[in-house]
């Protein structure tokens, strides 16, 4: 009888709910229930690992870091299992390896550790602190190798010191990646688009004392081989082509190791928040910055794909650049984390995709926006949300169209964020009258913020802090909270679906880069007939992103000299930075506190029907920029004019 009287009133939830405008979001509740279950799972098993590293034999190799424990025990327990797949090469987990010990053991050389399998040796400490597990440092080498090293003007590497690596998406980079993991040395990946003065820069800030780059690269450093001598760097090649005096063939020296694994105490740290890399990262304030990759957030990275619901026997296309947090941390340690097989390719090519898929059996794309719009009939992908020195990422468990994950209770019960109100044209989060911030409502984009804590740290950049400015708010709900400010824009429906609305503050993101619109404007306000310029982000129709466009303003008396512009551009800024569009004023619009006005310019875009201003696109084929004529328009927004 209970039942009969209970089943009128089940019937009548859904309406009830309905009507309380709560059933958009328990709709979801199952697959919220079912992410949260996994999220928790991978928490735990993630935690097992560390905690089985830790009390593991530190001269093994599973006492080491994370990176080098995980490919031990992949080597023992799936040794011929294919990790690695470049072009008509393979490589199975036993084999990386036994490449990444012959590198580890090279840099060791640098280090002045000079052990066999049974030897001494030397800690693997963090730069500045003692070595670990108080092992002895005999960092001032020793042998043939360091007499050589010394004739040079090269001092030996410490324990810690960072190796900055300049390579392509290739099997070398992994060895040369781990078994810099392997030796207790930190690693920093440098774009490989940077040259002159930007990737000076990098070095360092990051304060590199070596440099490993591909032999194809030598050329176009040579103008920069000067500056990189003076600063002391250890210079090596990661081939074997003639190289000019003073840099080695590394993977020379590293096939003459032997393969026996190292201990895992040389790159054990002393605690989990060390740095272990560095990842850059364009900012608002200039010149790329150093992001601080903790060994905690390599641990975090293993479990990306099962939190995508991938496995071991899943096949991995990886066609993004290594030296970014997606194709590095999320594609390769992601694949390591569950013992997958990762096919990477050093470039992409929407021509070469399905080919490759249906050739070697692949079950998951790894990617970012801007590709799939190469590809059609694409299966079903999963949408993600991350950054590299964050605190916080989404996931689009559910499958929606377009959305990059959910804002449930349940998920940000396990990985808490909000979504806060902002004022575009001021560049700060919208406080109330008790100066907090506020949430937005459905529909509403929103600056997207994480609380910092001991569990989602923020650990800064390389350098001083104040190129941390910005990225840390106080105050956000309660006195005294600390979040982390993302930089980006979101916005959550009424189901709580999260979706990417744009970014803030002085960037633009055009092919996959954040470009900072300063570094951009720095590099053109270098030219002798240029008297102001005002950089930023324009929408074009069928790209992703946002491409960069500068207003110039000329130096009486001189002319518009596009031939030197296009030459100077191409020297100091990477490709993806270079402006795609330029418009000439006679002066710069301002607000009403003086500062350049960039978003009204961005809205005007670059229509030369609407603009009465001298417009110029980028042609890239040619290598100049052009007049914008209506003709070019056209052939932009057809498709037929690349930029």
């Amino acid at each position: 009888m209970a039942a009969l009287l209970l089943l009128p009133l089940l019937l009548l939830l859904p309406l009830l709910l309905l009507k309380l405008r709560l059933w958009p979001q328990l709709r979801w509740l199952a697959a919220d229930l079912a992410f949260t279950v996994r999220a928790l799972r991978c928490k735990r098993a993630l935690r097992a690992r560390a905690l089985a590293a830790a009390a593991a034999d530190p001269e093994g190799p599973e006492g080491g870091c994370s990176l080098a424990w995980r490919l031990a025990q992949l080597a023992q327990q799936r040794p011929s299992h294919t990790f690695l797949i470049h072009g008509a090469r393979r490589f199975s987990y036993a084999e990386a390896e036994r490449q990444s010990n012959r590198t580890a053991r090279a840099f060791l050389r640098a280090r002045g550790w000079d052990r066999g399998p049974g030897g001494g040796g030397t800690g693997g400490a963090e730069e500045g602190e003692q070595p670990a597990h108080g092992a002895p440092d005999v960092a001032a080498g020793s042998g043939a190798a360091r007499a050589a090293r010394e004739r040079d003007g090269v001092a030996p590497l410490a324990p810690g010191a960072t190796v900055a690596l300049l390579l392509p998406a290739c099997p070398e980079f992994l060895w040369l990646w781990f078994g810099l993991a392997k030796a207790g040395l930190r690693t920093a990946f440098v774009p490989t688009a940077l040259r002159r003065g930007p990737l000076l820069h990098c070095l360092r800030c990051c304060g590199a004392r070596a440099l490993v780059l591909a032999p194809e690269f030598l050329e176009s450093l040579e103008p920069d081989l000067p500056a990189l001598r003076a600063m002391g760097l250890h210079l090596w090649a990661a081939g074997a082509e003639t190289h000019p005096a003073g840099i080695s063939d590394l993977l020379a020296e590293a096939s003459a190791e032997v393969d026996e694994p190292v201990p895992g105490y040389l790159s054990s740290p002393q605690n989990i928040m060390d740095t272990c890399l560095y990842i850059f990262t364009s900012g608002t304030t200039g010149l790329p910055k150093a992001a601080r990759i903790s060994h905690l957030k390599i641990l975090q990275c293993q479990g990306f794909y099962q939190l995508c619901g991938a496995h071991q026997d899943d096949v991995i296309y990886l066609a993004l650049p290594l030296y970014h947090m997606s194709g590095s941390l999320l594609g390769i340690v992601g694949c390591l984390g569950i013992g997958a097989t990762v096919v990477l390719k050093s470039k992409f090519s929407a021509g070469q995709f399905w080919e490759d898929c249906q050739q070697h059996r692949v079950t998951v794309f790894q990617y970012i926006g801007e590709l799939c719009r190469y590809l059609v009939n694409q299966p079903p992908v999963l949408e993600t949300y991350g950054l590299t020195e964050g605190n916080v990422a989404t996931f689009n468990y559910t499958g929606q169209q377009g959305a990059v994950g959910r804002a449930s209770w349940l998920y940000k019960h396990v990985f808490p964020f909000s979504l806060i109100r902002y004022d575009v044209t001021t560049g700060e989060p919208i406080r109330n009258i008790q100066g907090h911030c506020v949430a937005t409502s459905p529909g509403e984009p929103g600056l997207l913020v994480a609380p910092v804590s001991p569990q989602s740290p923020f650990l800064g950049y390389a350098g001083g802090p104040e190129l941390a400015r910005g990225k840390l708010l106080k105050d956000v709900f309660r006195p005294g909270d600390v979040f982390f400010n993302t930089g980006d824009l979101l916005v959550c429906d009424d189901q709580g679906f999260l979706r990417f609305h744009d970014r803030t503050g002085d960037t633009f993101r055009w092919k996959g880069e954040n470009v900072a619109t300063t570094e951009v404007a720095e590099a053109l306000e270098a030219l002798d007939f240029l008297q102001e310029v005002n950089v930023y982000g324009v929408t074009v129709p069928g790209h992703e992103g946002r491409a960069g466009m500068a207003a110039l303003v000329l130096r009486p008396p001189h002319s518009l000299d596009l031939v030197q512009l296009y030459a100077h551009v191409s020297e100091n800024l990477p490709p993806y930075a270079r402006p795609r569009f330029l418009r000439l004023q006679e002066c710069l619009a301002t607000t009403e506190t003086f500062k350049q006005q960039k978003v009204r310019m961005a809205k005007e875009g670059f229509d030369p029907s609407t603009l009465s201003d001298p417009l110029y696109i980028l042609d890239q084929a040619g290598g100049a920029y052009l007049p914008l004529t209506p003709a070019r328009y056209s052939a932009l927004l057809a498709g037929d004019l690349r930029i």
